[in-house]
């Protein structure tokens, strides 16, 4: 621990102070806004004179308006926040010949490592908490609800994942930074695997399924059974995406009204008269069926960052 937390306030003066990571912060606050007003005002107008059902304040999260959710847009833009606060931490020491002098210093080697994966962790917390706490009053103000514990409780939940999902991302650019010396190798590595997990596993769940399950020759569609085996494989295969884990495992946990992770497409107005007939899962049982999600999240995360650890440690630090 020598050092981690001379190391720590040193990165987070550098993230907070970074042009490039303001700005995507607050491109994503501005989108992540703009999606609450827009959501919230469609709410706001559909139940104006009539009874607000319980749990409407996760609207704000959940549906998707003219364009998508809040949850999908975290979901697809927030690896951005992790790629862009860690492709460079390692390999932008090498070159500016500042880390030969770090581990020269009377510190702990893995305290370097430690304390800037830790300062990531730190950074994104505080801009989730802050965008979460903004879209909150906004929807306070728009809808005229105040969220109840059950809803405080599944945004808690909601909260912990974003930070671990983007954390795994945050691993992931650390990785490259330190098997690659140059910066701009390492961006693009971590965008080019965050384009594939993003786009390219869904299409090749698809041909994978065709290929598993295919129709029949023959015969113009396919059979119930090969339906069924199809979306089968092509489940099994998109759970390999973090994305996909992190949409499941967030759409559920702030969906009272869903039992299940698979993703079904109901607009906001048909889950308001859903709520009317229906009775919510309770937060605990929610949690159960996203448990296995989050700890795939939990795992790959710690895993990258394991390698990304070991790494470092067996790399030869010059003394230029």
């Amino acid at each position: 621990m020598s050092g981690i937390f001379t190391i720590l306030r040193k990165e987070l003066e550098d993230h907070f102070s970074s042009t490039r990571f303001l700005l995507i912060s607050a491109l994503i606050v501005m989108v992540g806004v703009i999606i609450a007003s827009m959501v919230g005002m469609g709410i706001q107008e559909e139940l104006k004179g009539s009874t607000k059902p319980t749990l409407i304040f996760l609207f704000l999260f959940t549906s998707t308006g003219k364009l998508f959710s809040f949850v999908q847009f975290i979901g697809f833009f927030g690896p951005l926040i992790g790629i862009i606060l860690g492709f460079d931490s390692i390999n932008r020491e090498r070159i500016s010949r500042t880390l030969s002098k770090l581990v020269s210093q009377p510190i702990y080697r893995d305290s370097i490592i430690n304390a800037k994966f830790l300062a990531g962790i730190v950074t994104i917390t505080v801009v989730l908490v802050g965008i979460i706490l903004i879209i909150s009053g906004l929807g306070i103000r728009l809808i005229g609800v105040v969220p109840g514990s059950e809803e405080v409780g599944r945004l808690g939940i909601y909260l912990i994942i974003s930070i671990l999902y983007i954390s795994f991302w945050l691993g992931v650019s650390i990785l490259f930074s330190v098997i690659f010396r140059s910066t701009a190798t390492s961006a693009l590595a971590s965008l080019a695997l965050w384009i594939f997990f993003s786009f390219f596993v869904s299409l090749g769940a698809n041909v994978l399924s065709d290929m598993v399950a295919p129709t029949p020759v023959g015969q113009t569609r396919p059979s119930p059974e090969t339906i069924m085996k199809q979306a089968q494989v092509q489940r099994i295969v998109s759970l390999c995406s973090p994305v996909n884990l992190y949409t499941e495992a967030t759409s559920t946990i702030l969906n009272p009204m869903r039992q299940t992770t698979k993703l079904v497409f109901v607009g906001p107005m048909e889950q308001l008269s859903m709520m009317r007939f229906q009775n919510p899962l309770p937060l605990l049982q929610s949690l159960f069926i996203v448990l296995p999600h989050l700890i795939s999240i939990i795992a790959i995360t710690l895993v990258c960052f394991g390698v990304c650890y070991y790494i470092f440690m067996r790399q030869e630090i010059r003394t230029v």
